[in-house]
């Protein structure tokens, strides 16, 4: 039953990470998700000191809040100083970063911050971490609650703001001659993906959250430029790498987090290669 609970919160948070990278993918905003969880750092901090608690919440909170600092930080550099996006995104998350670890020097010899149970959460302990009712009833793991709450609610997102996200992500300037807002649904994308990276960080760690965001929907992106095909097919990219890596960790003894990352990297290297040998065979015909 813990491979069970462990493989259906790795494929939630595995889909819900595909289905936002594939428009990161698309609008050329890929690392946005490694900014976030580099950035997140100062905001743990300060929420310690704002709530005087170490409880996950409250750090979640100002994680959370950072995040969507670093996106409006990351597009204010990029619109207003005309820098490039990579370059806005690393200038963001390394000086948001620095001021964190800063905080953290400062304040490590008299709090016991556990940062980690953000930055570097555990997915093997998901079933360790129960959801009991007042009445004593076991409700499973509060993880896949969490997890499924917010791929619903991101589902709710795309399905209703589909037309938006469709046409700011492909063309910005058609979309300002509709009369749709630009700017709101790049912030709203952006406040998502600050969402789902701070919400996962407790449950599989940044390394596998960015993993997610990102090889999925690039090995989509391998097969098809149509978003339908990509979000459907980067979410089943999502779910193997879950599933084999848990099996794949299982096997060697090791991370589990690691080895989904591994199986993700697989099989965008399969699907790489197999479509360089078609184009191969096709060009020799």
């Amino acid at each position: 039953m813990e491979a069970f609970w462990i493989i259906l919160v790795g494929s939630l948070i595995a889909v819900s990470c595909a289905l936002l990278g594939s428009y990161l993918i698309l609008r050329k905003m890929a690392m946005v998700g490694d900014a976030i969880s580099h950035a997140v750092l100062p905001g743990i901090v300060i929420a310690y000191l704002l709530s005087g608690s170490r409880e996950t919440l409250p750090m979640l909170i100002g994680a959370a809040a950072l995040g969507v600092l670093t996106t409006v930080i990351i597009e204010l550099f990029h619109k207003k100083s005309n820098l490039q996006m990579d370059a806005s995104i690393g200038i963001t998350f390394t000086w948001l970063f620095a001021i964190g670890i800063i905080l953290i020097s400062l304040f490590a010899g008299q709090v016991d911050l556990d940062q980690d149970c953000v930055l570097y959460g555990e997915i093997a302990y998901v079933p360790l971490d129960l959801w009991i009712t007042d009445s004593g009833y076991n409700m499973g793991p509060r993880t896949v609650w969490i997890a499924s709450g917010l791929l619903l609610l991101l589902l709710l997102f795309i399905w209703k703001g589909y037309r938006g996200l469709f046409i700011t992500t492909f063309n910005e300037e058609f979309a300002k001659a509709l009369g749709i807002g630009v700017a709101f649904w790049h912030y709203a994308l952006m406040g998502a993906v600050s969402l789902t990276t701070v919400i996962s960080f407790e449950s599989v760690g940044a390394i596998l959250v960015v993993a997610l965001l990102i090889v999925p929907p690039a090995t989509a992106y391998l097969i098809t430029t149509d978003l339908k095909k990509m979000l459907l097919l980067s979410s089943i990219f999502g779910i193997l790498s879950a599933i084999g890596g848990y099996y794949l960790a299982v096997l060697i003894n090791g991370s589990i987090a690691g080895a989904i990352a591994s199986v993700a990297g697989l099989l965008f290297l399969s699907v790489w290669v197999t479509g360089l040998v078609k184009n191969r065979a096709f060009k020799l015909n």
